[in-house]
């Protein structure tokens, strides 16, 4: 069994990697953390152009329709880059939704403008703080309309739609979960921004009152649809991370080669070398993990679940670490705002809650494994 990529899929990520160092420096990303615009929107387009947005959506609805593992690919040049655009919101969680559950007019109306980077979307999950859970959600969905409060949702203050999940029923079991489709820009809906440890991927609050919304998916199968939403997004995220920690590794290296102390360069002394080869470790390990979660993503086979759990933990804990570290091998100037280093340390930070804690990725995966071998 291989799990490398194809030389075609090679080509595509070295062709994202060249926009990518061309379009979104680290320049460009400092312009979004330190400025009032919510995100690149020329990134955004110049995305849409290279066909990025599209990849994994099939070609009647605008798409490219290549797969999951060129998204892959194209994920981990995101996260290489520190993109400051709404790339996993839009693609890795609605645009997914979509494709799980939505019907053909669905398809046909939302699809196609993710593909051309037209509309933003976003799915509104969770409700303060705390992991995914049928018991966490709260806000109700009854007569078309749905009424309660969803934070932080990501990307929610500049998304155009929504995927929502809302309690339709009152049983106390997850049957009571669904999911529905809302415009955001329709009446009911009030957005409000919220502060986050990384500006350049937003986190908004939004309130629904007497909200119309149509459903996505049968009542009742919203947590089901929801939990492979998850795991397909844990395993396209940890890409984005795995390309962050081997960034955050050159970054340190680089250093590392470069800075003199007592007439010899820093990473000649065993300390730093150490450093190093534990940052390489984790990463590598993390990138072994997300290639067999892309396996199991783009053939849709029975082991996604344990796949993406232990993608997603190995990803998350290799970021943090080699993004800390990476910092502490710049020293004293690591920790200042003119270098680069405490940007990843953000992203690595940020992206560890997006879809749930690590602990949560944790009991999923222990869970997942004593059901399959009690099965």
């Amino acid at each position: 069994m291989n799990f490398d990529f194809s030389d075609e899929q090679k080509q595509m990520r070295d062709e994202a990697r060249k926009f990518l160092s061309q379009q979104c420096s680290p320049k460009a990303v400092r312009a979004v953390l330190d400025g009032k615009a919510a995100y690149d929107k020329d990134l955004w387009k110049g995305l849409a152009e290279m066909g990025f947005l599209g990849v994994a959506i099939p070609e009647q609805f605008g798409g490219a329709g290549a797969g999951h593992l060129e998204l892959c690919v194209i994920a981990e040049e995101m996260g290489r880059a520190l993109a400051p655009v709404p790339f996993s919101s839009t693609v890795y969680l609605a645009a997914e939704a979509l494709m799980l559950a939505g019907s053909e007019a669905q398809k046909q109306k939302w699809l196609p403008k993710i593909a051309a980077g037209e509309a933003i979307g976003t799915l509104a999950l969770f409700e303060g703080k705390g992991n995914p859970s049928p018991k966490a959600i709260k806000l109700t969905a009854s007569g078309g309309v749905l009424n309660g409060t969803k934070k932080p949702v990501p990307d929610g203050a500049i998304a155009d739609f929504a995927v929502v999940a809302a309690r339709s029923g009152s049983t106390g079991r997850d049957a009571d979960i669904s999911l529905f489709l809302i415009d955001l820009k329709a009446g009911g809906v009030e957005v409000k921004e919220l502060t986050n440890i990384d500006p350049t991927r937003g986190q908004a609050e939004i309130t629904f009152a007497n909200a119309k919304a149509e459903p996505l998916g049968a009542t009742g199968e919203g947590w089901g649809i929801i939990t492979q939403v998850l795991d397909r997004a844990a395993v396209l995220l940890a890409f984005e991370q795995v390309g962050g920690a081997d960034r955050a590794l050159e970054m340190g290296r680089d250093y590392a080669l470069d800075r003199i102390a007592f007439g010899r360069p820093i990473g000649s002394f065993q300390a730093v070398k150490h450093i190093l080869a534990d940052m390489y470790v984790s990463a590598t390990l993390a990138r072994s993990n997300c290639y067999y979660g892309a396996w199991a993503l783009s053939t849709n086979a029975a082991e996604l679940p344990e796949a993406a759990a232990a993608a997603r933990i190995s990803a998350t804990q290799a970021f943090q670490h080699c993004a800390k570290n990476n910092i502490q091998v710049h020293g004293g100037m690591g920790f200042t705002w003119e270098f680069d280093c405490h940007m990843y340390y953000r992203r690595a930070n940020a992206t560890a809650l997006g879809l749930g804690s690590l602990s949560y990725w944790e009991d999923a995966l222990i869970d997942r494994m004593r059901k399959k071998n009690a099965a």
